[in-house]
């Protein structure tokens, strides 16, 4: 669908009320870009992924908004400017220069945070390195990790990410097997086989999240025999075994589901293929979610593990600490390391 984007130029202080006024006009969502620093607290809150890059704060701002064609672009261009002249009465609203031009459709907003992720190194030796960036910094040893997409959680760049790939690398023996949960990008999961993993499974709730996983296996070289992608939720009893990881059986599976030829369920999971069964057990089961998540999940992840299994979890905020200890041990895990990074835990228990 193409849409107009209409964008005011205009002052961090008149924000607040142009965002209301256009709500009042019928506008569904605003876009607002300044430089204001982030909070921590902020910071906390949005579980971001991918570090913000902020220019200096000079006051001045953004708005902007995307309108479909039952708006008359003309008439929504003079209200919003009579708006600030009267405004401009009471408050700073910057030049106040409206600009408007076509997006082209949907799929082109889906690439624009491209150009805020960044090469960057984990651990001395692992490179996440975004396929449309260059790097020059490649040392002999170094484990290259190729991002092609995050339309899901997960570039290595959040604390809680960056645990769980440490007790990956502390904890991962060469050949074993890894049931990612939770998989999102899959980077945890690709990571893995490069650590040694002799087959990794990354399952999500989430489709995108799946095809955000398959593009990056691909991208990194990985076939189906050594990691695979499914879609499922585990606390639904919706685990779905069998999805192959390529990625054209997989949008092969998704038209046939648009089309009607079987029942999909609001996770995109086909009914044919829904089974509470554990298909194969493994030697660590990674969970970098949430505490609230983890908590119910150590209830029902311990079939699909080992006897002398490892669960790996992530996620967790530090207030939550005590609770999902206490969950974990009275499930039967005893926990064997705790691990803290800023106001994130990564608990490890078997």
């Amino acid at each position: 669908m193409i849409w107009k984007k209409l964008t005011i130029d205009t002052s961090v202080e008149a924000v607040d009320l142009i965002s209301e006024f256009l709500s009042g006009l019928g506008v569904e969502g605003v876009m607002i870009e300044d430089n204001v620093p982030i909070s921590e607290e902020d910071l906390e809150m949005m579980f971001v992924d991918i570090p913000a890059t902020l220019g200096e704060d000079d006051g001045t701002a953004k708005v902007s908004c995307f309108v479909d064609d039952s708006f008359d672009i003309n008439e929504l261009k003079a209200d919003i400017a009579a708006e600030l002249v009267r405004l401009e009465e009471f408050i700073d609203v910057g030049s106040k220069e409206i600009t408007v031009s076509d997006t082209s459709d949907d799929s082109t907003w889906q690439n624009n945070w491209k150009q805020y992720f960044k090469p960057f190194r984990l651990y001395d030796n692992i490179v996440i390195l975004p396929t449309w960036e260059e790097y020059d910094d490649i040392r002999p040893g170094d484990t290259v990790v190729r991002i092609e997409s995050v339309m899901a959680f997960g570039t290595g760049t959040h604390e809680t990410t960056k645990l769980c790939i440490g007790q990956i690398k502390k904890y991962l023996k060469e050949g074993q097997s890894v049931f990612d949960i939770g998989s999102g990008s899959g980077i945890l999961s690709i990571i893995s086989v490069y650590l040694g993993a002799g087959y990794v499974h990354g399952m999500d709730i989430d489709p995108d999240a799946v095809r955000a996983s398959l593009e990056n296996a691909e991208a990194n070289g990985f076939d189906k025999d050594r990691i695979d992608f499914t879609c499922g939720n585990l606390l639904d009893s919706n685990y779905i075994a069998g999805v192959s990881r390529r990625k054209g059986d997989f949008e092969k599976k998704q038209a046939e589901n648009e089309a009607g030829a079987v029942s999909v369920d609001e996770d995109g999971a086909a009914d044919a293929e829904k089974t509470a069964a554990v298909d194969r057990q493994y030697d660590i089961v990674v969970a970098n979610i949430l505490a609230d998540v983890i908590m119910p999940l150590s209830a029902v992840v311990r079939p699909y593990m080992k006897e002398d299994g490892l669960f790996i979890t992530s996620g967790i905020i530090d207030t939550k600490e005590e609770e999902v200890k206490a969950e974990l041990l009275k499930n039967g895990f005893e926990i064997i390391d705790i691990i803290h990074m800023g106001e994130w835990v990564s608990i490890v228990c078997k």
